[in-house]
């Protein structure tokens, strides 16, 4: 398990829009620009084998891509090549960064000196939301799923812990990259949660697919 002392100060960042991931849950990525993958040989040869996934966003005045200010590292758990050269990577989210200035270099990749401090929660143990009504959640979401044509296994949701269950369905459920971003943000569990909710209940007064149920 990584501690706070391994954290490094600078990292390597792949700009995904609509990637999300989240402290203690998985992201499998499928690599195969020549700079990724170079940014993934990189990785790994380090100890802490830390990738940063950050949201980019316009850049001042609209020109050029720029940054979201906060970014979540995941540590490479697991990766094979396939026949062609891909990778197929795993990423084991460890803790949010922010982001405090990009790194200049000759890497081909972004890399960015980052601040952990405020995210010290991320690197403890799992949360609660202790104000879950799971069968009410579990209702909306169901709405939602019929809305989308969406399946799932709801025995396995309604078992899940409040954590792997709203985690889960943050990184998951197709929204626009700024809401995810304010779920990568929100400060506890019980406030995705919440984020969580309000984006799934947008959706479904119409949002902007202009879909309205009774």
């Amino acid at each position: 398990m990584i501690q706070p002392a391994d954290l490094p100060d600078t990292i390597a960042v792949f700009p995904l829009p609509g990637a999300l991931l989240l402290p203690r849950s998985r992201l499998p990525l499928h690599i195969f620009e020549p700079r990724y993958l170079q940014m993934l040989e990189d990785s790994l040869k380090t100890r802490q084998r830390l990738i940063g996934m950050v949201q980019p966003c316009p850049g001042p005045n609209g020109q050029g891509e720029d940054l979201h200010a906060i970014g979540c590292a995941g540590r490479v758990t697991q990766f094979s090549e396939t026949e062609d050269g891909r990778y197929l990577v795993t990423l084991s989210g460890v803790s949010r960064f922010r982001v405090t200035r990009e790194s200049s270099g000759f890497a081909p990749y972004r890399r960015c000196d980052v601040s952990w401090a405020g995210f010290e929660r991320d690197l403890g143990r799992t949360e609660a939301d202790a104000a879950l009504d799971r069968p009410s959640f579990l209702n909306l979401l169901e709405r939602f799923f019929t809305a989308r044509s969406l399946s799932t296994d709801w025995e396995a949701l309604k078992e899940a812990e409040d954590e792997l269950l709203i985690n889960s369905l943050a990184m998951l459920l197709e929204f626009d990259p700024e809401d995810k971003q304010a779920l990568l943000e929100a400060p506890c569990l019980a406030t995705r949660r919440e984020t969580l909710v309000t984006l799934i209940e947008f959706a479904l007064r119409g949002g902007s697919q202009e879909e309205t149920l009774q």
